[in-house]
């Protein structure tokens, strides 16, 4: 009986420590992913000013049938599972895409984002005044992809981080409350400051906060359909009605710009119905 008892004390205390070292590992890597990067945003700063080549995005290989919308939306292209992968994953099949949000304060970028990457990648992003950097990483076809999100503040003093926000960014995300048109009558300034820095970036303007926006009277709704869409062609954006409350239009708008930057054969389809989330390109 004595020895069974010392046995299973000793059982108890390796697996004490298996956990223990458990622990210290997974907080290394904690660790050594922040690390990563926090320098990844100091080397951005200094070549921010550089004059380089744009960046250009291989072409994932394509099937014998397109796959649907939704397909696609339910996180699957062409039949291969779109899966998350963690930040400590690294060989030489990782395509990183650099993501800007820009918009004023309170309009739901951040809340947006964290719809995207889930509570467990928004624990790890990198914050910092004015600036939150998270990352999300999935498999397509074979090859993985991490997009690497740069929500700027909406306030004057963020916009210092502008500049290495856009720069070498593959889509810039320019966002507004749906419910208050002083945000999207800012959209046009975000959208000049953005372009002095990135030119080529693929243009999203998003509408936010839908679910309370289709408590508005009709006619309101309509105009500000209609100055979004206006806004939207001057810019040449592809628009977005969202809600990151009820998960309305927030992946879909990541896998557009997958389908876009990897020439996937899928498209958004249009959808102008009032009351409806709105899709106009």
């Amino acid at each position: 009986m004595a020895i069974s008892v010392l046995e299973a004390i000793r059982n108890m205390t390796q697996l004490c420590r298996k956990f223990v070292h458990f622990n210290i590992k997974w907080c290394i890597l904690e660790r050594l992913s922040f690390f990563r990067r926090f320098f990844r945003f100091i080397w951005d700063q200094i070549l921010v000013c550089s004059v380089g080549k744009p960046i250009r995005y291989r072409r994932l290989p394509r099937s014998a049938s397109s796959p649907s919308p939704a397909t696609i939306e339910c996180g699957f292209v062409s039949g291969d599972p779109t899966s998350t992968c963690t930040d400590y994953d690294t060989d030489s099949d990782l395509v990183a895409l650099k993501i800007s949000l820009l918009g004023d304060c309170q309009i739901g970028k951040t809340s947006f984002v964290i719809k995207y990457v889930g509570d467990e990648q928004e624990q790890r992003c990198l914050e910092m005044t004015g600036l939150n950097l998270m990352d999300k990483t999935l498999v397509v076809k074979g090859a993985r992809i991490s997009f690497s999100i740069w929500d700027v503040g909406g306030d004057h003093t963020s916009l210092d981080h502008v500049p290495v926000a856009c720069k070498d960014a593959a889509a810039i995300l320019f966002m507004f409350d749906l419910t208050n048109r002083c945000t999207l009558n800012s959209v046009i300034g975000w959208y000049r400051n953005a372009r002095k820095w990135n030119q080529t970036a693929i243009p999203i303007l998003i509408g936010t906060k839908f679910d309370d926006f289709v408590q508005l009277p009709p006619d309101l709704q309509w105009a500000i359909m209609s100055q979004a869409r206006a806004y939207a062609k001057a810019m040449k954006a592809t628009l977005f009605f969202s809600s990151a409350t009820h998960n309305i239009n927030v992946n879909k708008i990541f896998k557009f710009i997958t389908a876009k930057l990897f020439n996937l054969p899928w498209t958004v389809e249009r959808n102008l119905t009032i009351g409806e989330p709105i899709i106009d390109f």
